[in-house]
């Protein structure tokens, strides 16, 4: 995949712009915009997990006010030659990020199992959340596997504990 062209400046007053690349035609679009970076950095968190979740990867170029001027934040990140790590699962089984194990069943599963993945998956809603509101919008592959690994062994009052501390560090943080 050839390399994006350099990411230009939005037009109009420096204000925080998510600027996203179009590979099909090589041109940076704006994807959102505001007066303050809090709300730029948590749409960027979102539109990153979602073209994740989808297989695909998000180039991505973050703008803002610099001195009166435009000043580039974040760049897009050089992809590295190899491709992305594989990652283990529970059961010793290997898979790419998003992907079925091998060792998955594909029988039909029982009713207990599917309240008991609804939980997990609301465990790990929680903790994601959490880690937005704390500032943490881009989390690489690892990370989404530590998540996974707490939301599958930690049971809600837990979880929702340490979400709480996530975001009360985040609020000592941004006021200080």
């Amino acid at each position: 995949m050839p390399e994006p062209s350099p990411c230009p400046p939005p037009s109009g007053a420096p204000r925080w712009v998510a600027m996203v690349h179009e590979a099909a035609r090589d041109s940076w679009v704006p994807a959102a915009q505001s007066p303050y970076r809090a709300p730029v950095l948590y749409a960027v968190g979102e539109m990153t997990r979602t073209v994740r979740a989808r297989g695909a990867e998000l180039t991505l170029a973050l703008w803002g006010p610099g001195g009166g001027d435009w000043r580039l934040y974040g760049t897009p990140e050089e992809k590295a030659a190899a491709e992305r790590p594989v990652v283990r699962d529970e059961r010793g089984g290997s898979a790419e990020p998003g992907e079925p194990s091998e060792t998955s069943e594909t029988s039909e599963t029982s009713e207990p199992d599917k309240l008991a993945e609804r939980m997990t998956n609301r465990r790990h809603q929680v903790l994601t959340a959490a880690l937005s509101r704390a500032g943490l919008y881009d989390l690489a592959p690892e990370d989404g596997a530590a998540v996974r690994t707490l939301a599958g062994r930690l049971d809600e009052p837990t979880v929702r504990r340490v979400a709480h501390w996530l975001v009360a560090a985040a609020g000592t943080s941004a006021a200080g």
